[in-house]
């Protein structure tokens, strides 16, 4: 089969395709064949070799954490029932023609959610969902979502809309910011610009965001944070500016705001997995939450859908389609 590898660390010219063996489901396990893998940000840092102490990879290895396709094969103690089944997964080496998932964290995709809208939710369906509960969102709150054209921003957005929040969506251009004004957004910001964060407070009538999701990290989550109420809550996650934004804790302190890592506690569990995606199909298929993808690539051309991202030219998701 044809995948992709990374045979050193570097840029994006290090994304070659190769021929490798097909993969062979073990004890319960599948084998996909993929039809959309997912592209995110962090397959951008780890190719660079950013990571190790939380992601020991060595190359050459696979880049990818998974898609959705069709079963083609199981292993021992799976229910041979599962062949033909519509699966999203997720699996090392996502990037291929193939990939080899543990049934019991694969999901079935609901009648009529297409390949490429279920891969999209793969990880930003999880973290968006992760977000609005530790946000604890309520009615009528302003809550501000930074990076909110990205996979995950434009989720957060609707999420946040459904709960019943007054939104800000803060982003870079107008494209951007018409998408999440389509997404519901009551107000937008371009934090392109200096002093947006005044332009948040401003359209809260001076008191600032109860709660702001910081998708972007470094000066721009710090930007975000300024925008946050005394008393308020802020969540950051995204690292798009080249690390998480490092709030200081005397600051927080002293406005009694809330800061909370995102990424600290670690992924959840395999149940916790499964259920978040099964959650956001289902929001999928009846119509509330829509996946923004923003650009699709074949599988040969992986190191453009890698240069987009870095140079912060795509809305919403990228995603491969093999």
């Amino acid at each position: 089969m044809r995948a992709i590898r990374v045979g050193e660390f570097g840029g994006p010219e290090v994304l070659t395709v190769a021929e490798v063996a097909d993969p062979v489901a073990g004890p319960g396990q599948v084998v996909v064949g993929m039809a959309a893998a997912d592209v995110i940000y962090l397959d951008t840092l780890l190719r660079a070799g950013w990571g190790g102490d939380y992601f020991p990879l060595e190359p050459p290895y696979g880049p990818g954490g998974g898609g959705a396709g069709r079963v083609l094969s199981v292993g021992d103690g799976v229910d041979p029932g599962w062949v033909g089944r519509h699966v999203l997964a997720r699996g090392a080496g996502g990037y291929a023609e193939r990939m080899v998932a543990e049934a019991a964290e694969s999901v079935e995709v609901p009648e009529g959610v297409a390949s490429a809208d279920a891969a999209a939710l793969l990880h930003d369906g999880v973290t968006a969902q992760m977000l609005l509960a530790t946000g604890e969102v309520q009615r009528g709150e302003w809550v501000l979502v930074a990076a909110a054209a990205g996979g995950a921003g434009s989720l957060v957005v609707q999420l946040a809309k459904e709960a019943g929040a007054r939104v800000v969506a803060a982003a870079r251009g107008e494209r951007k910011l018409a998408l999440a004004k389509e997404l519901g957004a009551d107000v937008t910001v371009d934090y392109s610009k200096p002093g947006w964060q005044q332009r948040v407070i401003e359209a809260t009538g001076g008191t600032g965001v109860d709660l702001a999701y910081d998708g972007a990290g470094g000066q721009l989550g710090r930007d975000a944070f300024d925008a946050v109420r005394r008393g308020g809550r802020f969540i950051t996650y995204g690292t798009a500016s080249g690390g998480l934004a490092d709030i200081d804790p005397d600051r927080a302190e002293q406005r009694n705001v809330t800061v909370t890592n995102a990424l600290e506690a670690g992924s959840p569990g395999a149940e916790q997995v499964r259920a978040l995606l099964g959650e956001a199909l289902r929001r999928v298929a009846d119509g509330t939450l829509t996946p923004t993808i923003g650009a699709t690539y074949p599988l040969a051309e992986a190191a453009r859908a890698h240069e987009a991202l870095a140079e912060r030219t795509t809305v919403g998701k990228s995603l491969l389609l093999i």
